[in-house]
């Protein structure tokens, strides 16, 4: 029965299976977010004399963990290429080996980032960032754990793209939403711990008591979120030890080279595509920070951690989306269905523009309702409803970007979409916004108005180069 619904990608109505499929996908990748949203949210309830510095410092830490959540990404969507093409052309020994190589990949990145991220947490954000005042102190301490245990959450992505390049969407969907409730509980414990928490969330109060946890702060929440992902990776291996029989037997479970390098191959532009996208908006932040910012007013930065959630959400349901797309060029072009292939690539980004329409509307019907929920001081919130009145409408553009990209990737096509983001980002986003910020020093109105051209230039980029269907060419690469 299983076998015969993962048949649909290559032989169901395009239309309807693309939206069955994506969907939870879709989903999932925006509760992949909400593990920062309830962090947000909680944050926001502790003592309001360090409300506004906790708010603008994970809005940084989340973006620099977020650069190596996507180095390990692209790992991910090198191996959804292989192992959906290897699956359409009912290659299962090389689905085994593919989904082994890349998880020994993922457990060296874990090693290297996680070491870099915890031991250079201070230059990252003094340095690097340009953060000033409390918002570095409590970004530094809320940094240096989430990185040293970000090993979890690249692992978590791994095992569930895995299960979605073999043609199972709903499955990680509920196991996100697991994870989700168990953060939930963690972090209401160990963020507030046996002190004083507001009446409605001091029901994990006894609990902590008889733990003898203290109130850790913002950190508090950085340890939850390794817990509740490192709890939810269980079930994943044995999701796809039992159903999908991913592990290779004993005796061939040994690094093999050939292998790795064919996955790094595909694998690092995708993670340079995605890591310059990330880099991008953390460059705008640094602007912001630089230029906007002083050691007594940090207004503007505490306003970029609000948006920064709204940002992370549209792009990683554009993600899920691409995800959806990958699957199905992947599995049709190793069926040796092209024209199927690329169409699966255009309906798909037709659903997440619908997403984001809804998401946009949203946004400008509830969007100061739901910053509020995580900031109440009128400074940020004005800022941060300015740039999503600006910004939040190129959400549309972004999606046609990622969802196209994530398509081309179906085919091993990463060094193609590398290129287009590293001439959009290093030729447009940059130069623009560096002249603007000192042009327009006082104001960061055009600064974001830069933000929303560049995500137009990408979607017209990335169409203009799908449309003329040669990276299908890249197919060689992932067998």
């Amino acid at each position: 029965m299983a076998d015969a619904r993962e048949k649909r990608i290559v032989t169901g109505p395009l239309t309807l299976e693309i939206g069955r499929f994506g969907a939870p996908l879709a989903l999932g990748m925006a509760l992949q977010t909400t593990f920062n949203l309830v962090d947000a949210y909680l944050i926001a309830k502790l003592p309001p004399s360090t409300v506004g510095a906790a708010v603008g410092a994970i809005g940084i830490c989340d973006q620099v963990a977020a650069l190596g959540t996507i180095i390990s990404y692209g790992v991910s969507t090198a191996a959804g290429a292989m192992l959906s093409q290897r699956k359409g052309a009912n290659d299962q020994l090389g689905v085994q080996n593919a989904a082994w190589q890349s998880m020994i990949v993922i457990a060296g990145l874990s090693l290297a980032l996680g070491l870099f991220g915890g031991l250079g947490a201070g230059v990252i954000v003094r340095n690097i960032i340009g953060a000033k005042g409390s918002v570095a102190d409590v970004a530094t301490s809320y940094l240096r754990v989430s990185t040293a245990g970000s090993f979890t959450i690249y692992f978590l992505l791994q095992l569930t793209n895995v299960q979605r390049a073999l043609g199972s969407s709903k499955t990680p969907v509920a196991l996100l939403v697991v994870g989700n409730i168990i953060n939930l509980a963690l972090a209401i414990l160990l963020m507030f711990g046996d002190g004083d928490a507001p009446p409605v969330l001091g029901w994990m109060r006894p609990v902590a008591r008889v733990l003898h946890i203290p109130p850790l702060g913002m950190v508090g929440a950085a340890w939850a979120s390794i817990l509740a992902r490192a709890i939810v990776l269980v079930p994943n291996v044995i999701i796809l030890i039992r159903r999908f029989d991913v592990f290779p037997p004993k005796g061939k479970r040994a690094p093999d080279g050939e292998e790795i390098r064919r996955i790094v191959s595909i694998a690092w532009p995708s993670s340079a595509q995605f890591f310059l996208r990330i880099a991008a908006m953390l460059f705008v932040n640094s602007l912001v920070a630089r230029f906007f910012t002083t050691e007594n007013d940090q207004t503007a930065s505490t306003a970029m951690g609000l948006v920064f959630r709204l940002d992370t959400m549209a792009l990683f349901v554009a993600m899920g989306w691409g995800t959806a797309a990958q699957t199905f060029v992947g599995q049709n072009l190793g069926a040796e269905e092209k024209a199927r292939a690329k169409k699966s690539g255009w309906i798909t980004t037709a659903y997440d523009a619908v997403s984001n329409v809804l998401l946009v509307l949203a946004i400008f019907a509830y969007g100061e309702a739901i910053l509020r929920v995580f900031d109440d001081e009128a400074g940020p919130v004005a800022i941060a409803l300015q740039y999503l009145h600006i910004v939040a409408p190129s959400y549309l553009a972004l999606g046609v970007g990622i969802v196209l990209g994530n398509a081309m990737a179906g085919a091993g096509a990463t060094r193609t979409t590398f290129a287009i983001d590293a001439a959009v980002i290093l030729a447009v986003q940059v130069p623009l916004c560096l002249v603007t910020a000192i042009v327009a020093a006082g104001s960061v109105h055009a600064l974001f108005q830069c933000v929303a051209a560049t995500n137009v230039v990408s979607a017209l980029a990335y169409a203009a180069v799908y449309g003329r269907g040669t990276w299908m060419g890249a197919v060689a690469r992932t067998r």
